[in-house]
This record gives structure tokens, sequence and C-alpha cells, in this order.
């Protein structure tokens, strides 16, 4: 796909050989997660999860002043207790659809990244930002408790007792000690965040896509697991790929000093 939208405010651009990238395009309401944007972010990645031609997914906004503020209590504040029921799967969607894309996945933080926006850039796998970037997980400063994977994520980026005294305190982490914490992984310079992903991502694309796939499949499915529970599952993502066109390619290329063509799927 060159473009596509998916609803009012998702679309996703081809960037390049087999990157991908997601955009957040609700500026107005610094991509505030309303029923309608989460709907296209859940039908945006079943789409770039369906394509075989990409290899690496950047998630980027189109607001100037935020990456994503979360969940748009505006509408929120309009819903009766079982509107709020009936909309949760369709939030749940959208953060589950980031959350389980099976290719690598980096986000381009930039201003405010907060509540459901923080836990939408904790679901990727990389998280690169610039100086602007404020995160955190706010929810219990209005009554709630993360609920885009949150309380699960962050322990597994910065662990449980670092990630408790954020949560219960509500505080909002500035970009230089957010890379400090842990809570992101690379500071680019102001407002080089989205073009330093997209260089990271067309980077990583000239690997195997088989290989990227099972390898992010294997990091994911072991976390939290005994090592003996996490090496079967490193077996059986290497039995993935060593019977597969890619590693056949992989390995000619090397030994006649050449760049890979990984076969089209």
């Amino acid at each position: 796909m060159v473009e596509q939208r998916f609803g009012e405010w998702v679309v996703v651009r081809q960037q390049g050989e087999r990157v991908a990238e997601l955009v957040l395009d609700r500026p107005k309401a610094m991509n505030a997660v309303s029923t309608e944007l989460a709907r296209g972010l859940s039908s945006a990645c079943a789409a770039l999860a369906a394509d075989p031609g990409v290899s690496v997914v950047v998630l980027t906004s189109a607001s100037e002043r935020a990456f994503c503020v979360g969940a748009d209590l505006k509408e929120r504040n309009t819903f009766s207790d079982a509107e709020l029921a009936r909309q949760r799967p369709f939030a749940r969607a959208a953060y589950t659809g980031v959350l389980e894309l099976p290719m690598p996945t980096i986000a381009a933080v930039h201003g405010y990244a907060l509540g459901g926006g923080y836990e939408l850039a904790l679901s990727c796998d990389v998280i690169v930002a610039d100086p602007t970037a404020v995160v955190g997980l706010p929810e219990v400063s209005v009554g709630v408790v993360p609920g885009g994977g949150g309380t699960q994520l962050l322990p597994r980026r910065v662990g449980a007792a670092r990630a408790a005294q954020l949560i219960f305190t509500a505080r909002r982490v500035a970009a230089a000690e957010a890379l400090a914490l842990g809570l992101i992984d690379v500071l680019a310079e102001e407002g080089q965040e989205r073009t330093e992903a997209l260089a990271l991502a067309a980077r990583i694309a000239t690997n195997s896509p088989v290989g990227l796939r099972a390898a992010k499949r294997a990091l994911r499915l072991g976390q939290g697991l005994d090592l003996r529970a996490g090496l079967e599952i490193e077996d059986a993502a290497w039995h993935t790929v060593a019977f597969s066109p890619d590693r056949a390619e992989g390995v000619a290329a090397f030994n006649e000093k050449r760049p890979p063509a990984w076969p089209a799927e």
C-alpha cells in the first residue's frame, strides 16, 4: 500500500522498502483516542499484520503538540455506564492491535504521550523520542487505571517497583529523565524523532522478514518465563526460519559477499 486511510483519523503510508508508517492523524484533539480513532487503529493494525510486504512499522503523530494524550475524556464524559462498557472492546482492540503486530514496531514520540498515548508507545518494541516528549500514566488522577496495557507493559520495561511508583503518583516524566529511567529508548534531537525512527526502521528492514517476525515472537512469548521454557520458545522460532527460503538466501548472500535478496512471501 502506498497510502490508505482507516476511518477519519488513522493513515498508513509506505515509507521505502518494507517500512510502513502508521499515523495518528487527529491533530486538533492531540490524537485523543475516541471510539472512531480506536476503530481505525485496530483496522489499520489488522491490515498491516496481514501484509507480508511490511517488515517494520513506525507509529507517528500528525499533531505538532503531542504524540497522543490518551483517552478522549470529552467523549467519555458523555457516556453512560452502559455506553462506556460497550465502548471498552473497541478501545482495547486498538491497543492490542499495536501490541500484537507481528513485525518490529517503533514509536516516534514528541510532546505529550500520556495515559493511553504512552500505552501505545509501550506497545511498540522501541520508543524514539525528542526532548519535547513528556510521558506518563496519570490515570489514577482521574479515577481510573491504565487500561491499554500499562500495568503490564511498564513493569516489563522498568521493573515492578519503579512502575508502581510512576503509576501510583500519576507522575509525568520529561524526556531526559525518561531516557535515564528506561521509559524511552532513544533520545533524538528536537523535531527529529520521526526521521530517526524511520532511519532505524530502514536499517531493520534490510534483514530477513521471516527472521524478524520469528525473533519478535520469541522475545515476546519468552518474557516472564523460566529460562528452560524460554529456550523452548526460541527453539520453535529457530525451526520457523531454519528451513525457510530466507535462511537459504541469507547464507548464500553471505558466502557470495552480496546483499541478500529476500524472497517474496
